[in-house]
């Protein structure tokens, strides 16, 4: 037995689910109560990020999933040479890799525009000056975009991801 990638595997796996169901529950249902709840959702946000440290949770989980599954595939290519990058797996793997790097990608982007409003927020004192204002409609706009496309690229990763092993 192969401890180190049954590691990578196990790493991968748990973290991925994790990064995942985050990502999926943050963007469906999270994100939509907070903008549709106002102040209230904006406390909730706020609260979430700044005490909890989502975004670094979630951040920390996508991180690990995607260093192992990039050593996984690196091990399992023999380095990117093998014929195995040719093959149905190696192709879904590597599609799926791809995919899970656009949704890592975006997905720190969404990290970074949360971060932007909850610090914006928090600044408030009473109504917001046009500047604070143009701040989180700018973070905002781009959560906007940067949001369904981390979640779309996770969802097909995943899918790549489960069906790779059959696809001969």
């Amino acid at each position: 037995m192969d401890y180190l990638k049954e590691f990578l595997r196990l790493v991968h796996i748990v973290s991925g689910a994790f990064w995942f169901g985050s990502a999926i529950f943050n963007g469906f249902f999270i994100s939509p109560t907070v903008a549709a709840t106002g102040e209230a959702g904006q406390k909730f946000m706020g609260y979430l990020v700044k005490n909890k440290g989502v975004t670094r949770v979630i951040a920390s989980a996508a991180g690990l999933t995607v260093l192992a599954g990039g050593i996984l595939y690196w091990i399992d290519s023999d380095g990117l040479s093998s014929a195995w990058t040719r093959s149905g797996p190696g192709l879904v793997f590597g599609i799926g890799g791809i995919f899970g790097l656009i949704g890592f990608i975006y997905g720190m982007l969404i990290g970074t525009n949360l971060n932007t409003l909850v610090r914006v927020g928090s600044e408030v004192q009473g109504k917001p000056t046009d500047e604070q204002m143009g701040k989180i409609q700018a973070a905002q706009k781009k959560l906007g975009v940067v949001g369904p496309i981390s979640s779309y690229s996770l969802i097909i990763a995943v899918i790549c991801m489960a069906l790779a092993r059959f696809w001969n």
